[in-house]
């Protein structure tokens, strides 16, 4: 009896040289060194794994701001006013605001 097929489902999708080398270059890098198929697989699944509907829920989310919460404020300046410390950690907790927009747990501000 045959083996059954490891990957059923086939697709012809098509390149541009500069992808093909980019492959091929993080390919060279990988132990052992995949097939073009199989490098193709693992660098869509990497690229699936951090859209952001792959990302943690909001429990998980939110038990890691409540650890950065607290590390701020134990790292914090003791010598600043409270209302300074607290604008500080909002400040580090929503992240430079010229990354807000790459992120996924964040809500878009309605236009």
């Amino acid at each position: 009896m045959p083996r059954p097929e490891l990957y059923p489902v086939k697709k012809v999708v098509g390149f541009d040289q500069g992808m093909i080398d980019a492959i091929e270059k993080w390919r060279g890098k990988q132990k052992p060194i995949p097939n073009v198929s199989e490098a193709i697989r693992r660098l869509v699944e990497l690229g699936l794994a951090s859209t952001p509907w792959a990302r943690r829920g909001k429990k998980a989310t939110s038990k890691a701001s409540d650890m950065a919460g607290r590390e701020i404020d134990r790292a914090g300046d003791k010598s600043a006013t409270d209302a300074e410390r607290a604008s500080r950690k909002r400040q580090l907790l929503k992240g430079p605001k010229e990354f807000r927009d790459m992120r996924g747990d964040l809500l878009k501000p309605k236009k």
